[in-house]
């Protein structure tokens, strides 16, 4: 399956902030869905912990702060400022931690799919 997106600009000031708590801690996501294709700019507050095991493929650049993705094996990579992970769907279980929280780009869909 492929998808044809013209070009496009994304002004991420326009696109509103949705809240998502965490086990402790708080994201804030701004989402843009296209066809086969999310692309967000996630926050994590200080002291964020996801208040659940992810098994969604995702490719994640760090842009501003600095995380851990802990897996549910019990790895954990720390990742800072322009450093990025990317996984495929149900490839792994894994979750984010900032402790002293973390501005992320997301990108995620069906290219990532097995």
């Amino acid at each position: 399956m492929s998808a044809n997106y013209p070009f496009q600009t994304i002004d991420w000031t326009a696109i509103e902030k949705t809240v998502h708590p965490g086990e402790t801690g708080t994201a804030w996501w701004q989402t843009l869905q296209l066809p086969g294709l999310r692309l967000r700019i996630v926050e994590y507050s200080p002291g964020y912990l996801a208040d659940h095991w992810c098994r969604k493929g995702h490719v994640v650049h760090c842009l501003q702060g600095a995380f851990v993705s802990e897996l549910q094996n019990g790895d954990r990579f720390e990742l800072s400022e322009g450093m990025t992970y990317v996984v495929a769907d149900e490839m792994s279980s894994h979750r984010s931690i900032s402790d002293a929280g973390v501005k992320l780009l997301i990108i995620d869909g069906d290219f990532l799919k097995p």
